[in-house]
């Protein structure tokens, strides 16, 4: 008994500290001024990325276990720091939310909402780009 005890804390222990000595992955983010808080996972078969010599435009999708309106705060308050100009929120109903805002030659919508386990952030944004010379 005495024996199984031991290996049980020895293979919680090890447990542990893999997963303290793992590295932090890096947050992904196609537009550099749009910050996404810690703790979101980016979700790639929910993304799309487009781009065109004269347009970028993006839906980038990512989830984690945050609380909804802590998280559309922080969005906000982030995003406004970058220099997005908050246009609109509009709240649908208790599991989402979407903001709206624009910066020089640049759109961007964020919807976040709630499912089973996970708080979803979608980013959806268009920014004009000047074509190469």
């Amino acid at each position: 008994m005495r024996l199984t005890r031991l290996g049980i804390l020895v293979l919680v222990l090890s447990l542990v500290t893999a997963c303290a000595s793992a590295p932090a992955k890096a947050v992904r983010s196609e537009f550099e001024d749009i910050p996404v808080p810690k703790g979101l996972t980016y979700q790639q078969d929910r993304s799309t990325l487009i781009e065109s010599p004269t347009v970028k435009a993006a839906r980038l999708v990512y989830r984690g276990r945050l609380e909804l309106a802590s998280l559309a705060t922080a969005m906000r308050s982030t995003l406004e720091a970058n220099g997005w100009r908050h246009v609109s929120s509009t709240t649908t109903g208790p599991q989402g939310t979407t903001q709206v805002y624009e910066k020089a030659g640049s759109s961007l919508e964020v919807r976040l909402w709630e499912e089973w386990w996970y708080t979803y952030v979608q980013l959806t944004a268009s920014r004009a780009t000047q074509p190469a010379k």
